[in-house]
């Protein structure tokens, strides 16, 4: 007899969970900044940039590469703090599932 019951309906669940999660992961939206807040960024699950807030403080013909640093010190910490979302998540939702040996 098998100790993980019906491998079909394992396997249903391992998908649903794992469609689930793709759900849940798109959803996921974070914001990031730098500069003190003069560049502000959201992005979602999927690494997708949504927005992008420079205050006009910061913009300055004479200082470019400054404003090209700070956007992409955002864009890097959104990104960071997707990676830390989306393992939050999947995380959690590997603690449903039958522990199986050398799978988690």
């Amino acid at each position: 007899m098998n100790p993980f019951g019906d491998p079909r309906k394992l396997m249903k669940q391992v998908q649903q969970m794992q469609e689930r999660l793709q759900q849940e992961i798109a959803a996921i939206s974070v914001d990031a900044t730098s500069g003190g807040g003069m560049v502000k960024v959201q992005m979602d699950g999927l690494k997708a940039l949504r927005t992008v807030t420079i205050d006009p403080e910061v913009v300055s013909k004479d200082d470019v590469a400054m404003l090209q640093d700070l956007i992409v010190a955002a864009v890097n910490e959104a990104a960071r703090k997707v990676d830390e979302a989306v393992q939050e998540k999947t995380s959690s939702m590997a603690g449903g599932l039958p522990k199986i040996p050398g799978l988690f």
